[in-house]
């Protein structure tokens, strides 16, 4: 026990403000969609075929082609158009530019979701989130041990009755108990998003030894050029009749010679806020090559769609967005005291008072 305690105080001390910052940056981006205040963000969605085969002649007849779109949803009312590595822009949903970047700083939310997902590192930092999830997932199964010594002095607080160590251990230790399962489901799917081989070992009872993954991947045929008088109109109706109660999504251009375009759709059985019905055209003529419906895919592959709505509160509404949020806030909370405490608000050793030293009595002569 003293083992497991000992490793819980260090690792916490030495990577807990790590650890707040993906928990508040995640519980700020939870609500992302209602800070960013922009005109046109609250227009209603649009779906319809016609309309939104000419929002898309439009944005692609632009000064510079976009290499993807992602649609409007119901809760944000602009699309939002990529252009390279960093650069994009905001469109209204008939097609006019609302804002534009050059770079993911010029944007708050774009270097908060770098933040969270990235540690601002790329795809390392993306592999070092994933291993601070599964340190946090060690945390929450050695805080648990750890408090089961000392239930019968349970106290819930939001927060420590003093700033003092003790008042300050004893709160890390009751509120973590509390948060401790919305902490777990956290850092499972969070761990799952980031590291491949951890989203293997957990699916591969329901993948039936094949990979979950080869069901999201595009279809083994190279495409034409990418033609600039393709008919949107008759793409996006071939879409919608095939999946008529499916929302358009997301639209992704060819980014090497040979690819497809790409067109993700989302049907209301699905919880992955842009959908994995996917559809394959030919970029010379808009031929459709191929539609995979996501409710069709493997068990595994459906599992691990969920994943991303759980982590990122994107199914359940507004109370399980809340629930997140407090998920969130209190790993930060967590986080942020245990540096505190392990490195500011240490005991003092006491001191201990030098001995007094007597002198011997002489006896006096006879």
């Amino acid at each position: 026990m003293k083992l497991i305690d000992l490793l819980h105080r260090w690792t916490g001390g030495l990577i807990g403000l790590l650890l707040a910052v993906l928990g508040l940056s995640g519980a700020i981006l939870l609500h992302k969609d209602a800070w960013v205040l922009l005109p046109h963000a609250r227009d209603p969605q649009v779906q319809e075929v016609a309309v939104l085969s000419a929002t898309v002649e439009r944005l692609m007849a632009g000064p510079s082609t976009p290499s993807s779109i992602l649609l409007a949803t119901q809760d944000f009312g602009l699309h939002r158009l990529r252009f390279g590595e960093e650069a994009g822009a905001y469109a209204s949903q008939a097609g006019e530019i609302v804002t534009r970047w050059e770079s993911k700083w010029d944007r708050v939310e774009l270097w908060l979701f770098d933040l969270h997902h990235y540690l601002w590192a790329g795809e390392p930092g993306s592999v070092v989130a994933g291993w601070l999830g599964l340190i946090g997932l060690a945390f929450v199964i050695t805080g648990v041990i750890l408090w089961w010594r000392t239930r019968k002095t349970f106290e819930f607080r939001l927060w420590p009755a003093r700033m003092s160590r003790p008042a300050i251990v004893r709160h890390h230790r009751d509120l973590g108990i509390v948060v401790a399962p919305l902490l777990f489901l956290s850092m499972v799917t969070g761990v799952m998003l980031t590291l491949r081989p951890v989203a293997n070992m957990l699916l591969t009872p329901w993948s039936g030894g094949e990979n979950f993954r080869a069901a999201m991947a595009p279809p083994k045929v190279e495409g034409g050029a990418l033609s600039p008088d393709l008919d949107w109109t008759t793409m996006l109706g071939e879409a919608h009749r095939r999946f008529p109660e499916a929302e358009f999504r997301s639209l992704g251009l060819p980014k090497n010679p040979g690819d497809l375009i790409s067109l993700r759709m989302k049907q209301p059985e699905e919880w992955l806020p842009n959908g994995r019905t996917l559809l394959w055209f030919d970029p010379a003529d808009g031929r459709l090559i191929e539609a995979r419906d996501a409710l069709a895919m493997p068990a595994a592959t459906q599992m691990f769609n969920a994943v991303y709505p759980l982590h990122a509160a994107k199914v359940g509404g507004l109370a399980y967005r809340v629930v997140m949020t407090l998920s969130g806030l209190g790993l930060c909370l967590l986080g942020t005291l245990s540096v505190w405490t392990f490195w500011f608000r240490r005991p003092k050793p006491k001191a201990h008072p030098a001995a007094r030293v007597t002198a011997p009595k002489l006896r006096e002569p006879a």
